[in-house]
């Protein structure tokens, strides 16, 4: 080859790489003002993609014994939904039922004399009396309350729109559940013969990622419970006086699914039931953390275990577990965590590690065909 024909390949090949950059920047700058339009779309799709994942296991085992595709996604599906239905109807009764027994047991005016040795409390335990001119605690409350009443309509939008996604998530999940192994056919079908095999490894292997991943975080939420179960049983011992124990441990197990979300949405309750269960109880009342700092209803221990449970869960269970799920070193795990969370908030987190498990597949079968395409 002469120097001509050299120079001149090298600089077809230099400005080929450029066109390549110009066209990535068009393409993420384009994405990046389309995404707001479209990002709800995605999201449906994706939270139906990792619905899929978890279920299909279980439709394609029910669908070899009874041969009908349909009838394996309508009774996996209703299986599911009657299992949520259940948990929910369940928790509310109970809550319900407690809240209840605390109206009779309860009234009025113990509530308020309640309410305002609380605000004497607090006012007393903070430094200087900074809240010694905010009035009745009483007063104070129903101020609340009123403010949390005027943002109903706001809070009912909300619902509303997380009903709406969840019905979506729940159409597109049966859709794909129904037409998988269909669209994977279509999906391989845009592979050329020579590619056929690197074709049908990269799908098969971001599938085992994404399973390994849902795998991983189902443990992470079942660590997440059971640390939140103990933790509540433990306060009983020393008094708490906490009911629906295991349900609390559920829900923060389950909201874990959202990263550093999960063990704090499970204190609601937990602060809720210890305040219905210990009203009028005068030791609950004067009772201190660590014998030092003022606890009244043990509000300030059960915020303190769920603090506990979220750094174990944030700082060792999940970048071992999910990051061994997915292959991921666990310092990559706490790296993706972060720029997801910086870029999508909380959804962001959810979407980051198997997005990560996801580009690392892509980019290992992208070495390996350029290692071996003089082998294709």
């Amino acid at each position: 080859m002469n120097p001509e024909t050299e120079s001149t390949l090298l600089n077809l090949s230099y400005l080929n790489r450029i066109y390549r950059v110009i066209i990535g920047l068009l393409s993420a700058g384009f994405l990046w003002i389309v995404w707001p339009y479209i990002s709800n779309v995605v999201l449906i799709l994706v939270f139906a993609f990792l619905f899929t994942t978890l279920l299909l296991k279980s439709v394609d085992g029910l669908e070899r014994r009874i041969n009908s595709r349909g009838f394996s996604v309508l009774i996996v599906t209703v299986g599911l939904l009657a299992g949520i239905g259940i948990f929910i109807g369940s928790f509310i009764s109970e809550l319900s039922q407690q809240a209840s027994e605390f109206s009779n047991r309860v009234d009025t005016e113990t509530l308020t004399a309640e309410f305002n040795k609380l605000g004497e409390k607090f006012a007393a335990a903070i430094p200087g009396g900074l809240a010694a001119g905010s009035g009745d605690f009483s007063a104070a409350l129903s101020g609340f309350i009123q403010m949390v009443v005027e943002n109903l309509a706001a809070l009912a939008g909300v619902i509303g729109s997380f009903v709406i996604n969840a019905a979506m998530i729940l159409i597109f999940t049966i859709i794909l559940l129904a037409e998988y192994h269909h669209f994977k056919k279509l999906l391989v079908g845009f592979f050329s013969n020579k590619y056929f095999e690197v074709g049908l490894a990269l799908i098969y292997n971001i599938e085992k990622s994404v399973s390994s991943y849902l795998r991983g975080q189902f443990l992470a939420a079942a660590s997440v419970a059971v640390m939140s179960l103990a933790g509540l049983t433990l306060l009983n011992f020393f008094g708490a006086n906490l009911t629906l124990t295991v349900f609390i441990g559920i829900i923060a197990g389950l909201a874990n699914l959202i990263p550093l979300v999960g063990p704090f949405v499970g204190m609601v309750p937990a602060i809720l039931i210890a305040f219905m269960n210990n009203i009028g109880n005068d030791a609950a009342m004067a009772h201190q953390l660590f014998g030092a700092v003022p606890s009244p209803f043990y509000v300030l221990d059960i915020v303190l275990m769920f603090i506990i449970v979220q750094q174990i869960e944030g700082n060792l269970i999940t970048p071992t577990l999910v990051g061994k799920s997915v292959g991921i070193h666990p310092m990559m795990v706490m790296i993706s965590l972060i720029i997801g969370g910086t870029i999508m908030g909380p959804l962001g987190m959810l979407f980051a590690v198997p997005a990560t498990g996801i580009l690392k597949v892509i980019t290992q079968e992208i070495m390996f065909v350029r290692r071996n395409a003089h082998l294709l």
